[in-house]
C-alpha cells in the first residue's frame, strides 16, 4: 500500500466529494454538523476554493493513487509564532491501516522543512483514542485540555491538545547511535 500526501487542487473536487460522501456516517461523530450543500460537488468546490485562499496549507491523502482523505495545516501564523494546527480525516475503508499515521508523518516533514514552521498543534475529542495514537506515534505530546473547544456533532466538546516542535521532530529524525 502506497500512501502519499499532495497539495489539494480544485480538480480533486469530484473524487473528493465521492470519498467524503462514502465517509459521511463514519465522520459524523468527529465533525461539526454540516449543511447539506457541503456534501455536494458545488459545496466542495466552494470549500476547496476557500481553503486554497488560506491561511491554510491543504493536502489530500492518496492511497495507491486514489484520494483517501484530507490532511491540512490550518490557521497558519507566521512571524515569531511560525505555528499552525493540524487536521485530518481518512475514509473508513482506510482506517486502522496506518494511513493517517503515514500521512501525518509526511505532512510534518513538509511543515518543518518546506514550510519552515516551528510548531504544529492538534486537538482531539477526549474519547478519540485512535487519533491520539496517530499523534503520539508521530511525536506529539499532550499539553493541555481545552474545555468546550469545538462544536462537534452539535455539541461543544472538550478536546485534548497536542503539539510538536521542529526541535522535537528533528530529534526523532536523528539515527539511533
Amino acid at each position: 500500500m502506497s500512501v502519499a500526501v499532495r497539495p489539494l487542487a480544485l480538480a480533486d473536487v469530484p473524487e473528493l466529494t465521492t470519498v467524503l460522501n462514502a465517509s459521511r456516517e463514519h465522520l459524523a461523530p468527529w465533525d461539526p454538523i454540516r449543511d447539506e450543500s457541503f456534501w455536494t460537488e458545488d459545496g466542495q468546490r466552494q470549500v476547496v476554493a476557500d481553503v486554497l485562499r488560506g491561511p491554510a496549507l491543504p493536502y489530500v491523502i492518496v492511497v495507491d493513487g486514489a484520494i483517501a482523505g484530507r490532511v491540512n495545516l490550518n490557521n497558519l501564523v507566521r512571524g515569531p509564532f511560525q505555528s499552525c494546527s493540524l487536521g485530518y480525516w481518512v475514509s473508513p475503508v482506510h482506517t486502522g491501516k496506518g494511513v493517517a499515521s503515514q500521512a501525518v508523518a509526511q505532512l510534518l516533514r513538509l511543515a518543518f522543512t518546506e514550510h519552515e514552521l516551528h510548531r504544529v498543534e492538534a486537538g482531539t475529542l477526549l474519547h478519540n483514542e485512535r487519533s491520539q495514537r496517530v499523534l503520539v506515534k508521530n511525536g506529539f505530546e499532550r499539553f493541555g485540555l481545552a474545555p468546550r473547544y469545538l462544536k462537534i456533532a452539535g455539541e461543544w466538546q472538550d478536546h485534548y491538545l497536542f503539539q510538536i516542535t521542529v526541535e522535537n521532530w528533528l530529534e526523532r529524525q536523528a539515527p539511533s547511535a
